[in-house]
Parts: C-alpha cells; structure tokens; sequence
C-alpha cells in the first residue's frame, strides 16, 4: 500500500520538477539574455534582474514565500501543497542553471538581430514547462496565488485578475527594455499559451465533468471540500439495473483536470467519467461579466 502510494506521489511530482526544470532554463536561456519578458510574478523578478541584477532564483524565492503563506493561510493546505512543490523547484532549477551559466556550462542564447527565433524558442520552452506543471495539478505560484485570494475573497475572476497584473508587469517593464522587446514578449506569450493547450490536450480554458457513480454525493462534498468548485448532482436511473443513482457535474480549470479526476477514483475506482471541452465559461471561478 505504501509503494502504492509513493508511486502515485511520484507520477505528479517528477513532472512537475520537470516541467519547473523546462520554465526555468528558457527564462535564463532565451528570455533575460534576449531582454524579452514575463508575466506574473516572474516578470517582476526579470525586471529586478534588468534594474538591479538581482538573481532570479533569489528574488523568486523571496517574493513567493510570503504569497505562500498567505495562501496557505487563506486556500488551505490541500490547495497550497503542489505550488509548494512548484515554487521551491522552480526556485531550484533557476539557482542551478544560474550557477551552470556562471561557470560557462551552458552559454545562452544571446542574440542582436534574430529576435523572432528567440521569442519563437522561449515559447515553446515556457509553453512546455507550464504545461506539465499545470498537467499535474502544480502552479508556480505568483500570480496564481493572487488570483485564487482575489476568487475566494472578493469573487474576482481568476483570468482577469491574472492579466491585469501581466498588463501592470509588462506596462512597467518599459522604463527598462525597448518597446520593440515587448512586442516580441507578446510572440513568445502567445507561442507559450497555445503549446500550453497542446500539452494539456484541449485547446479550452476548461473542461467539463460528468461523473456517474453510486458515490456521486460523497465524490461531490470532496470536490467541494478540497478544490473549492461547485458541483451539480443530477438524478439518472441506470437504464440496464434500472436503480437510481446520481450524476455529479462540474467545470474545472484545466490544470484541475488530474487532480478532479484523482479525486473522484479515490472514492469510487469504477466510477465512470466523461470530459468535454467547454468553449466559455462565465460564473463564480470563471468570467462573471
């Protein structure tokens, strides 16, 4: 039961220390050397990095741990425990691709005239990197943490909340890069956003969750319970036994996929699960305009 369980452990952690492993070498590989920027959290750390060469790896450490505890404090343990996992290796791979850097390891890809190929690279990089963070149910903290506060406090959309603070970071970013630098940021967000899809495997902010099972109640209470999602309970009567049952419907975002999905098996392994693509979303969690 045990190795069982380490096992499982092991599946969602090893990706998310690869996927940080992946975000982290394209942020020093091809976007500070190419003065490109980030988003979120990150990009404040590039900026520190542009205005007063501050380490990345140190002020991502910094910056991430009081928004931890704050969110430990406010989403709870249960929420917290994976952008835990995601923030201390990110901080980790960045401090050692850093230290490769200096020692002349790795040599980065620097450029003064083919700016499009970088930004091309930095997004397929970052893409692939947050992809198998959110994949696996992780964050790499930041923004993410802000967004989830603002959600639960005050009902703010995730989404919204998140681009303000991008538009903010990027629109600061001026007084340090050129503005030729931005537009090219913009390529390398849009490349990282679609390979995002790609890897989570839908193109969609969200997905649909029908569950069917003689457990649907129990399996509902713990979705509610630990991800903090509503969920609607549908009467159905099994057509072949003929008994009544429920069917719990949920919306989630796409980096909760696994983790719903791990939730309802844990209470019912027969249970049967459909997942649809949902092409808009508006309600609490999601749009509320």
């Amino acid at each position: 039961m045990l190795t069982t369980q380490l096992a499982r452990v092991s599946r969602t952690i090893l990706p998310i220390l690869l996927g940080t492993a992946i975000y982290a070498f394209g942020l020093l590989y091809f976007i500070i050397p190419n003065k490109l920027m980030e988003g979120g959290v990150t990009g404040i750390t590039i900026l520190l990095k542009y205005a007063f060469s501050i380490s990345p790896s140190l002020s991502t450490l910094i910056l991430n741990i009081p928004l931890f505890l704050l969110g430990w404090k406010v989403l709870g343990s249960r929420q917290i425990v994976f952008t835990g996992i995601g923030i201390g290796s990110l901080t980790f791979f960045l401090w050692l691709f850093e230290l490769m850097i200096s020692k002349g390891w790795i040599v980065p890809f620097a450029t003064e005239h083919d700016y499009i190929l970088a930004s091309l690279y930095a997004g397929v990089t970052l893409g692939a990197g947050l992809g198998l963070v959110f994949r696996f149910g992780g964050t790499t903290g930041g923004s993410d943490i802000i967004a989830r506060i603002c959600n639960r406090k005050y009902g703010w959309s995730m989404g919204q909340v998140i681009l303000a603070l991008d538009v903010i970071i990027i629109g600061i970013s001026l007084l340090y890069i050129k503005k030729e630098q931005i537009l090219y940021t913009l390529v390398a967000v849009f490349i990282a956003s679609k390979v995002i899809d790609f890897i989570q495997e839908g193109a969609y902010s969200a997905k649909a969750f029908t569950i069917i099972s003689d457990h649907a109640p129990e399996i509902a209470d713990l979705i509610t319970r630990d991800m903090d999602r509503g969920v609607t309970l549908i009467p159905a009567i099994g057509a072949y036994s003929k008994q009544a049952k429920h069917m719990a419907y949920c919306v989630v975002a796409r980096q909760e996929i696994r983790r719903l999905t791990l939730i309802a098996k844990s209470v019912d392994p027969r249970a049967f699960i459909i997942i649809n693509d949902v092409h808009d979303v508006h309600g609490e969690g999601f749009r509320e305009d």
